[in-house]
């Protein structure tokens, strides 16, 4: 077989493969095992008839093109392996000559990594918030724990912000009534933004018993992105009593002896945590200042199907109903046209983002052993609340494995770069990082990788679901 790379653009490459046809022998013989499967001729079990027959019974066309399917991906990653070619995504074949018993040739074109130029991580220089923990705070804090042990009682009053209500529901489209919308003895908290726009307006004021009327869009189901007509009935009002915040409580809600011991521990937790999103921000601005320095050209069939990727997203969460993608977006002030430019954009820059951490990983050479793989396995399960086993099989079966090893790659690639620039908070002093994203002695020994990709886990956590903290 003889292969050649043509470069087409910085992204894409033509690769001209030629195969002599007596490298298609397995080929053909598997080809012909397939076919006498398939096809009944007197005088021969299934499978056992000869070539020369199967042949002058369907004629040579169908051996050819069950040959050419099956050689021509085969023969294609020969030449990509031979070639060194860095792929991207599925190739456009092209079947450019076919002599029958002498020679087959097709062109792939397919999408590449390109060549990107890095600079010195040494020159790169950001600023982030200082660690502060103010007491107002460590109350917040403080008052959240109490509202975990406080007892809800009857109000009588009118329902406020904050207040427990039982209501029922029922809405409207037009005079046609949503049943997916109607329920009745339902849980809210007022203010939790649990429910529709415009239900928390509706009920503040409310007295148990009353009625309230209020139009809201809806964002799911057969009507959304429809203005709906809702009606709340409040059946019952309940407000939060919290306990006293004192040394008794501190007790019951801590291992801490006194109130003092307790507020301390929230300020460290705090700091603690603070100091994570320091990590998260100091992580994002350097990978803002390497985009904006680095020349990334963007594959365009890559591209294309992020951008197709996102947009499905965007639909799928309203049923594929394009209609009521339009009326959200118009609720939003935006046009199809901006919400377009936005999904391309928000494309450009997530493609950019992978070619360049893969850029950097393979320049740090950043390796991913088997404790890291399973940690990120872990961390994602706990997210989804699904079992490790049943995370690995749903990615194993969507083809989502490699994906999730590329992300912890690029994710090491990253904190490499990190732990190399410069990070000052807003106050002038250098900050430290080496606790979220590991030292470079640490990276000299391979269970120091391990802990230094906990690390960058911990401020991926932080910054994917910081309510979980």
């Amino acid at each position: 077989m003889k292969s050649t790379v043509e470069q087409l653009s910085p992204t894409r490459v033509k690769i001209n493969v030629e195969v002599p046809f007596d490298e298609l022998k397995p080929n053909f013989d598997r080809a012909y095992r397939k076919i006498a499967q398939q096809v009944r001729i007197p005088g021969f079990r299934p499978g056992k008839a000869p070539a020369r027959v199967l042949e002058s019974r369907i004629g040579r066309a169908p051996v050819l093109d069950e040959v050419v399917n099956e050689a021509i991906p085969a023969k294609y990653m020969e030449a990509v392996r031979a070639g060194e070619v860095r792929t991207l995504g599925q190739p456009d074949f092209e079947v450019t000559k076919l002599e029958d018993r002498e020679v087959l040739e097709f062109t792939a074109e397919v999408d590449i990594r390109p060549e990107i130029e890095l600079p010195d991580f040494g020159g790169l220089s950001v600023s982030v918030d200082d660690v502060e923990v103010t007491d107002e705070e460590v109350d917040g804090e403080l008052d959240q724990l109490r509202a975990r042990f406080g007892t809800l009682k009857g109000a009588e009053r009118p329902a406020q912000d904050g207040d427990f209500v039982s209501i029922d529901l029922a809405a409207t489209v037009d005079g046609e009534e949503v049943e997916e919308a109607s329920t009745s003895g339902l849980s809210y908290e007022i203010g939790s933004g649990q429910l529709v726009d415009g239900i928390d307006e509706a009920i503040v004021g409310a007295n148990e018993g009353e009625t309230k009327t209020f139009t809201t869009q809806l964002v799911a189901g057969e009507y959304a992105g429809r203005d709906a007509e809702v009606s709340v009935t409040v059946q019952s009002i309940k407000e939060r009593e919290l306990p006293e915040a004192d040394d008794d409580f501190a007790q019951l809600a801590s291992e801490f002896d006194t109130l003092d011991e307790l507020k301390s521990d929230l300020r460290e937790r705090l700091a603690r945590m603070k100091k994570v999103q320091q990590g998260v921000q100091a992580r994002d601005k350097i990978l803002d200042s390497l985009l904006e320095q680095v020349d990334v050209p963007l594959p365009e069939k890559v591209l294309e199907a992020e951008v197709e990727s996102r947009k499905h997203d965007a639909i799928h969460d309203l049923d594929h109903n394009e209609e009521a993608l339009a009326k959200v977006l118009e609720s939003q002030g935006k046009t199809l046209e901006q919400f377009n430019d936005e999904v391309r954009e928000e494309s450009e820059k997530a493609v950019r983002t992978q070619l360049l951490l893969d850029s950097i990983a393979d320049a740090e050479q950043t390796q991913v052993n088997d404790a890291e793989l399973t940690e990120r396995i872990l961390y994602q399960a706990q997210r989804f609340g699904i079992s490790p086993d049943e995370y690995v099989q749903r990615a194993q079966q969507s083809g989502q494995l490699s994906a999730i090893f590329a992300d912890v790659r690029r994710g090491k690639a990253l904190a490499s770069v990190v732990r190399k620039a410069t990070v000052t908070d807003a106050s002038g002093a250098t900050v430290d990082l080496d606790e979220l994203f590991g030292s470079d002695e640490a990276e000299e020994g391979a269970e120091a990788t391990a802990t230094g990709e906990s690390a960058e886990t911990e401020v991926t956590a932080e910054a994917e679901a910081p309510a979980e903290k």
